[in-house]
């Protein structure tokens, strides 16, 4: 009898399945739908913005992807995601919480709490909101059909850069909660982030606009980080490659903290 192909030699891994992205109009969001995609799901991708949707689903398999605009931190929002991602596809198997928000650049000792605020609900607990409905939503089966949730945390976590304190103190938050969901939610589900440095992003612009070259010549392997970079560790850790890896933050950094240096 013919064997059934492996999908990770056939470059297939995620034939047959479900995934939601969060923040994916653009950047590592739209890099990892799209790397998901290529490897055979069906994908959901939310943003705040139906423009930036649109054309993004533009570089989506037609027919294996929609779009839900919307704010990450909304629960009403997260509903009218769950609910047509149900309707759809009929359940899920990977939640990638992409979407991320720095609404102010300075010290802290400047830093408007509102936008503190905003920091929080939007990296932090928009993300836990997300595993929450995930798992709680009747008929997305996440947790039988062995759910997988890659959080997107960053190097700024585990060391201060300057400008965007806040930012890292929630990531540095975000990447405890993925080691306490997968202790929580294991065996059936299984929870891990990637924590990038600079990456070639809009929203990280401001950390090498202008400056490009001087930020890249810090790093060992002397570049930035590309959407693609990251999507590209997202897709393994959502995939059976990993099947035992839970609770693990993985660095994205070209070297950087192997020579000491801050994003």
């Amino acid at each position: 009898m013919e064997r059934s192909p492996n999908p990770a030699v056939s470059g297939r891994r995620f034939a047959g399945q479900v995934a939601i992205v969060t923040g994916a109009s653009r950047g590592i969001g739209l890099a990892t739908a799209m790397r998901l995609a290529d490897e055979g799901a069906s994908v959901c991708i939310t943003a705040r913005g139906a423009e930036g949707l649109d054309r993004a689903l533009e570089r989506l398999p037609e027919g294996r992807a929609f779009g839900v605009a919307g704010k990450a931190d909304d629960p009403d929002h997260r509903t009218a995601v769950l609910d047509a991602v149900r309707d759809r596809f009929g359940g899920l198997d990977v939640l990638v919480n992409a979407a991320g928000a720095n609404p102010a650049f300075g010290p802290l000792l400047d830093l408007e709490l509102a936008a503190a605020r905003k920091t929080i609900e939007v990296n932090l607990l928009a993300a836990l909101a997300w595993v929450q409905g995930s798992v709680r939503h009747e008929g997305l089966d996440f947790a039988a059909r062995r759910g997988r949730v890659v959080n997107i945390s960053s190097s700024t976590a585990e060391t201060p850069s300057p400008g965007i304190g806040l930012y890292g103190v929630a990531k540095a938050a975000l990447s405890h909660l993925t080691r306490t969901l997968a202790a929580e939610l294991g065996p059936a589900i299984r929870v891990n982030a990637v924590a990038p440095a600079v990456v070639r992003t809009q929203f990280a612009s401001a950390l090498y606009a202008d400056k490009e070259a001087e930020v890249a010549a810090k790093y060992p392997l002397g570049r930035l980080g590309e959407p693609e970079d990251v999507a590209a560790a997202i897709a393994y850790l959502a995939s059976a490659d990993a099947d035992w890896v839970s609770g693990q933050v993985l660095t994205l950094d070209g070297g950087l903290a192997a020579v000491g240096g801050t994003a």
